[in-house]
């Protein structure tokens, strides 16, 4: 195994960030802490509803947290503040003061709990960027509406391309319009830090998590722009119609139609299965594409007979794009991925698998994030003490 890069100083060391947000926005500062950017993280007493959410590795402590707490809050520190009360909030606004980041996403939010409006915030920090995910944005007739990450990735069109021809959608694996949010609330972040750099001023990002559900699905624009037709349903067939995933004898396969077609005929007609894949109007790719469900029965049939290596491997050596579909565990041992400290070596726990860690690099090196604990911190600005956590102590 290859040793993990050497770490350097990361691309946003020096960058302050202070995370304000819930699950819709975690995922948005967590890029942030991976590309190098201090990140504290607020929590109320008895900590963030993060923590709570299963599951949880056995023997935990309470208020620890469980996997989407580590996933989510991983490389950032954090802190405990009572907004309630007087101190929490004249804490929050020293914090806010020494922020060079402020990301907020909580329904209800944070600012507007401690009696700070946006435009207060931006007035007093001038050069402060701030980046609110929502629903729907700040502004258009849902302004202000609540709604959860499937409700989002509902009205965004995402849930309705996602499953089978014949039956209702599915949806999307995991937190799909959460996680599409916190990408544009990221690109949105470095584009004003970088205006910054010109200009001196801050900026006011305004993330809609249902508009990041829509870009996230551009095929369906694109078809729709193109050809006039709504695209539909696919199950395992891609949208380009050109891969499907199919089963082997000891897992799954991504088959292809794309590459030498001439080649993959002639492979799965060596072992005596040519259909018509040898027919010469197969040669042409757009041929191909509009009989893909035919091709792709075809080649699933021949599949079903074969190990997933042995297609994978003959594939391979014939230049076409085959790929296992691996299982979530197998890639911890990825031996690409631990070559590039992916995942990260620190497990937030012995015996549990370690965390995705960042998926960037740079030619100056990046940081590798530390685990999140309910840990006491140093804030940013040396008039606001050290807090103590709420749960080493027993209580406030």
């Amino acid at each position: 195994m290859t040793d993990a890069p050497d770490i350097a100083p990361a691309a946003l060391a020096g960058i302050r960030v202070l995370d304000l947000t819930d699950l819709a926005g975690a995922l948005c500062a967590r890029l942030l802490a991976d590309l190098g950017a201090d990140v504290v993280k607020v929590e109320p007493p008895g900590g963030a509803a993060i923590r709570r959410l299963g599951p949880h590795e056995d023997g935990a402590a309470e208020g620890e947290g469980g996997h989407a707490f580590w996933f989510y809050d991983h490389g950032k520190r954090s802190v405990v503040l009572d907004l309630a009360s007087r101190d929490g909030v004249e804490r929050l606004r020293s914090m806010l003061a020494a922020a060079d980041v402020v990301v907020t996403a909580r329904q209800p939010d944070l600012l507007g709990a401690a009696g700070i409006g946006r435009d207060e915030l931006l007035a007093a920090c001038p050069g402060t960027v701030l980046v609110e995910i929502t629903p729907f944005g700040a502004s258009g007739p849902r302004a202000g509406w609540r709604g959860s990450d499937l409700v989002c990735a509902a009205r965004g069109g995402m849930v309705f391309v996602n499953g089978h021809p014949s039956e209702p959608p599915v949806a999307p694996f995991g937190l799909q319009a959460y996680c599409s949010a916190g990408v544009f609330g990221v690109i949105g972040a470095l584009c004003a830090l970088h205006a910054r750099d010109r200009t001196g001023r801050g900026s006011w990002v305004d993330v809609s998590i249902a508009a990041a559900a829509a870009g996230a699905v551009e095929h369906v624009t694109g078809f729709l722009r193109q050809t006039g037709e709504i695209e539909r349903r696919r199950g395992t067939l891609h949208w380009s119609r050109y891969f499907q995933i199919g089963r082997c004898t000891d897992g799954f396969v991504l088959h292809t139609t794309i590459g030498d077609w001439t080649t993959l005929a002639e492979w799965v007609a060596s072992d005596g299965e040519a259909w018509d894949l040898r027919d010469p109007r197969w040669e042409e790719p757009a041929e191909r594409k509009a009989h893909a469900e035919h091709l792709f029965q075809c080649l699933t049939e021949w599949g079903a007979r074969h190990g997933v290596a042995e297609l994978v491997e003959g594939a391979a050596l014939r230049r076409l794009p085959y790929a296992e579909v691996r299982r979530p565990e197998a890639i911890a041992d990825d031996e690409q991925l631990r070559a590039r400290g992916f995942p990260d070596p620190a497990s937030p726990a012995p015996g549990t698998p370690p965390l995705p860690g960042p998926a960037v690099l740079f030619s100056e090196g990046r940081r590798l994030g530390a685990t999140v604990g309910f840990i006491v911190v140093a804030l940013f600005l040396p008039l606001v003490t050290l807090i103590q956590s709420v749960m080493s102590s027993g209580g406030a």
